[in-house]
């Protein structure tokens, strides 16, 4: 081991230029720290290249043949519309190289040394990047998730969220396993754009985990929609016809029929032979790097943030664990990350927003909880004539008025519920909801109008 700092190539030695690698990389290196990050695919990660940004891109672009239906009920006069689906993938990756290049910009501009390929840990203070090796005081591991697929017979013949988004022609039949946020998102997409889509679930519904109001609402709309959704079954094998199409066999010897199909149905940490084992870092069994309450591993100077951890994953909350640890190494200014009360959305149709606890969480964890739930039909739809209905929920803790959650679907929910989040963050009672102005006409408004609790059954 080197004898002091300066004996080493660099302070900080991020693995992964993801959201959470790249957000630490750069709030080090603006506090004067040395700093290198490398990576072996698109700078950027999961969020901006291969998830977020590209799915919410291809569903604005989707999303407007539900415009245009709806343009006709307010007087417009709109010709048979088509989706150019290579264009709209042409103009999707020609954001994500703007993106790209803006990111490789700001971690110049930061001082942050870029070094393209696969990192691996040599041991606690050294990283191998093809083939040359590099030290550092401290390293972070930033490496991200990736997709997982069962073993099951045929399974080479699906694809995950990663090829669905490089898809060159549109399938006219796509089935999706999985009824979690990239499937419904994913379903939500390619129906907009006119394929006919199947889902096929393990469980009853769509989101599991999420509030039992909100997801029987989006199951109600996306069947609405068009999309078939079909619940506690599985997939058994995959069989490739010579036409090109898929045959799935499911449970009780049933068989359909697709030509594509997408396994939405999980994603694993991004852990393996990096030589984290190796070096003394745990890993649990679903291959999450076991971090304390500051993202330390095992091994004293490497740390680990974001989607690798597999505790909460979400873009913002990798961001803010990497500039915590950048904050604690190098500011002199320890900073551990609440983790509570932590807002996320879902970009279904229509979207999905969601801020602290269920109503069920609450139930179990409050001894006497008051629900208050507003279903109504938006302003939009009493003149386009689309059967939409939009939910808002708050649960409340009876004895304090604490709002311990907040669940919205309909347009513009997860804007709307990420201002929400500011109030729940701050301890906000339904008292204080009560006392809250509404914006008029907004589907906002309902949540500080809700004056009575649902009825106690």
């Amino acid at each position: 081991m080197p004898d002091s700092d300066l004996d080493f190539d660099f302070d900080l030695f991020t693995i992964g230029a993801g959201s959470g690698g790249v957000a630490a990389s750069r709030r080090a290196g603006e506090y004067g720290a040395r700093v290198a990050i490398c990576e072996e695919l698109r700078i950027g990660g999961t969020c901006v290249m291969r998830g977020c940004v590209p799915k919410k891109l291809l569903m604005y672009g989707a999303s407007f043949s539900e415009h245009l239906e709806d343009a006709t009920g307010f007087g417009w006069e709109v010709g048979e519309p088509t989706l150019d689906w290579p264009k709209l993938m042409a103009a999707k990756e020609a954001e994500l190289d703007r993106l790209e290049n803006i990111y490789r910009r700001l971690l110049a501009d930061s001082k942050v040394a870029l070094i393209e390929g696969r990192g691996r840990l040599i041991d606690a203070h050294t990283v191998e990047v093809a083939g040359k090796r590099y030290t550092a005081k401290y390293i972070l591991i930033a490496t991200g998730g990736w997709p997982a697929l069962p073993q099951i017979p045929g399974i080479e013949h699906a694809i995950t969220s990663n090829e669905a988004l490089e898809l060159e022609q549109l399938p006219k039949r796509l089935t999706i396993v999985g009824g979690g946020y990239i499937g419904v998102e994913f379903a939500g997409i390619f129906s907009a754009a006119g394929s006919r889509v199947t889902m096929l679930l393990r469980g009853d519904n769509v989101l599991r985990g999420f509030d039992s109001e909100i997801r029987e609402r989006l199951a109600e709309a996306m069947r609405a929609r068009g999309i078939e959704i079909n619940t506690e079954v599985q997939v058994r094998s995959i069989d490739k016809r010579s036409s090109g199409a898929l045959s799935l066999l499911l449970d009780h010897d049933e068989f359909i029929e697709t030509d594509a199909l997408i396994y939405a149905t999980g994603r694993a940490p991004n852990s393996r032979d990096i030589g984290l084992e190796e070096v003394g870092v745990k890993l649990r069994s679903d291959g999450g790097v076991v971090v304390d309450e500051r993202n330390r591993t095992a091994v004293p100077n490497i740390y680990a943030v974001g989607d690798v951890t597999h505790r909460i994953n979400l873009t913002p909350v990798a961001i803010n664990e990497g500039r915590a640890m950048a904050e604690t190494l190098f500011n002199k200014n320890p900073i551990i990350m609440d983790r509570r009360n932590i807002a996320t959305a879902v970009f279904s149709r229509p979207p999905v927003g969601t801020v602290g606890l269920t109503e069920a969480e609450a139930r179990e964890q409050h001894e006497s909880v008051e629900v208050y739930c507003s279903r109504f039909r938006p302003m939009k739809a009493t003149i386009s004539g689309r059967e939409d209905r939009v939910v808002v929920k708050l649960v409340v803790d009876k004895p304090s008025g604490v709002v311990l959650g907040a669940h919205m679907i309909g347009d513009d929910a997860p804007e709307i519920v990420q201002g929400l989040a500011v109030a729940i963050k701050c301890g906000a009672t339904k008292r204080d909801f009560d006392a809250t102005v509404g914006i008029h006409p907004t589907a906002a408004e309902e949540f500080v109008t809700m004056r009575f609790p649902v009825p106690e059954d």
